[in-house]
């Protein structure tokens, strides 16, 4: 499998990873600023933008793909969905992860008995039944909740909408097998065995990916560097776009 992506800048390799139905163009502004000293490999996930496959994707067949395109020792940014791809990464093969960074992403996206910083079933179940009828709308409506709470919820929903079909639309196909990633990966029974060096960074208005799961990843681990960027929701790249690129420049400089 072939993965499109956009590469900018010079220096150690950073690869980006966006979120459910978005595609790689999301992280333009950030690779734009880290570019002097970094090369950035922003990454369309299979079945999203550029990467077209003829299956739904996994998340191994997600990390397998990665792998070929970057065999060499990278550090990687999931946000979102990406965080959970970005995790498996780093658990099936430490050895190519130089760091991890984890942006408004969990373990677990969805809620359980004993698991509550996530999404509602009924929301995941929602998404899913008004893909057929509406994809494009479900998407929009995805956005918006993307947004919601955040002080600059406006911009947000604005550049987010601009960067949904920067690289083409995504595969219905991918976006419902994306949606069965949400609901069903769980990987908080492993996260002990991440030994790397960590940067977290959340918002405290998400709604999606609550700051509880940062929470509960920091305390796993204590030596992770745990941002909080307050008044943001599930984009704070965009939000706080500012703050959030000088976090990331200040932890990949230093690892």
């Amino acid at each position: 499998m072939t993965l499109f992506s956009e590469t900018l800048g010079r220096g150690p390799d950073v690869v980006f990873l966006h979120g459910w139905a978005m595609n790689g163009a999301v992280w333009r502004t950030v690779a734009a600023q880290l570019a002097d000293d970094f090369c950035c490999h922003l990454v369309d996930l299979p079945g999203h933008g550029g990467s077209m496959v003829p299956a739904p994707p996994t998340l191994e067949g997600m990390v397998a793909a990665l792998e070929e395109a970057f065999p060499l020792p990278v550090h990687v940014v999931g946000w979102s969905l990406g965080g959970a791809v970005a995790l498996q990464w780093a658990l099936s093969r430490p050895d190519k992860l130089r760091s991890l960074t984890l942006t408004a992403t969990s373990p677990c996206f969805m809620q359980r008995d004993d698991w509550a910083p996530a999404m509602a079933p009924a929301t995941l179940a929602q998404f899913a039944a008004s893909l057929d009828a509406d994809w494009r709308g479900t998407l929009k409506r995805f956005i918006a909740l993307q947004a919601m709470g955040d002080a600059a919820a406006r911009t947000v929903a604005r550049e987010l909408t601009e960067e949904l079909f920067a690289h083409g639309e995504p595969q219905l196909t991918a976006l419902c097998a994306g949606l069965e990633l949400l609901r069903d990966t769980d990987l908080r029974a492993r996260v002990h065995e991440l030994d790397l060096p960590m940067l977290l960074q959340y918002g405290d208005r998400d709604t999606l990916t609550p700051l509880g799961a940062g929470v509960w990843l920091s305390a796993r681990h204590p030596n992770a560097t745990f941002i909080v960027h307050r008044g943001a929701a599930h984009a704070p790249f965009v939000s706080h776009q500012a703050d959030f690129v000088a976090a990331l420049h200040r932890f990949l400089a230093a690892v």
